[in-house]
């Protein structure tokens, strides 16, 4: 497996594909990344030399924040919403849905495992 920035990215997949395995590098960087380089896009992560594996560790050091700096600059910004107590950032802090999905169904991702509630079942039919 060939390490970038950390991260190890799988040798039978295609190099534009493999290095969306780095957090902050989606479809479109990783093409750009590889078009600086000068490599192939088709080419797969195990066929590529250290010379070549060198000069994208060098493009990704020098033009681009990925993993932990990345993840620090989200983090921060959740953080300041929660700060100014703006909607976005009460819906943090309360766990709830950010992008105005609905709660009083589904949800369940973010609100986690069902609390259930005791003599709320349903009461058996008669008939």
């Amino acid at each position: 497996m060939a390490r970038v920035a950390g991260v190890d990215i799988p040798n039978k997949k295609r190099s534009a594909i493999g290095l969306t395995y780095i957090y902050g590098i989606g479809n479109s960087s990783a093409e750009k990344i590889l078009a600086k380089a000068g490599i192939d896009l088709n080419k797969k992560v195990g066929d590529l030399s250290e010379e070549e594996l060198d000069k994208i560790r060098k493009i990704i050091d020098s033009e681009f924040s990925v993993e932990g700096n990345q993840r620090s600059i989200a983090r921060m910004n959740i953080k300041r919403l929660m700060d100014i107590g703006c909607y976005r950032g009460l819906r943090h802090r309360r766990s709830l849905p950010v992008r105005g999905q609905r709660t009083r169904t589904n949800a369940r991702t973010r609100k986690g495992p069902r609390k259930t509630i005791a003599n709320k079942k349903k009461a058996p039919s008669k008939g």
